[in-house]
């Protein structure tokens, strides 16, 4: 198990990456499940084929997002796990920084990669 616990931390950290490097937008559409739910603030949850339509159109030119897991817990069946972290969002030309809390949940995906099953975000940390 504690094999799959580092790869949930190196996947949910490329993740991060992809999202600082390439958009967050590019990062979702590479790690989202085709069943992936979003919980978005005042927002009914937005499921699979909707939830990737939501994501193609946002518009993440005007922020860049990162994030840190702080722990990860693997399911006994070891096909799912989720994370959970504290997420940085910076403004571009902006020296604002806002940090919120995060769980994501896993799904291990018939290739062994895992993606993202729910995603999920709490901002107003100080």
């Amino acid at each position: 198990m504690e094999e799959i616990k580092t790869t949930i931390f190196e996947t949910d950290r490329a993740f991060s990456k992809m999202s600082e490097l390439k958009g967050l937008r590019n990062a979702y559409m590479e790690y989202i499940d085709s069943n992936g739910v979003l919980l978005r603030p005042n927002n009914y949850p937005i499921i699979g084929g909707e939830a990737i339509n939501f994501i193609s159109q946002s518009n993440d030119s005007g922020f860049v997002m990162t994030w840190e897991p702080k722990t990860a817990t693997i399911a006994a069946a070891a096909d799912m796990a989720y994370t959970y972290g504290i997420y940085s969002y910076k403004a571009k030309n902006k020296d604002a920084v806002f940090l919120g809390s995060y769980v994501t949940i896993w799904k291990k995906q018939p290739d062994g990669k895992w993606k993202f099953l729910l995603q999920t975000g709490n901002e107003g940390l100080e």
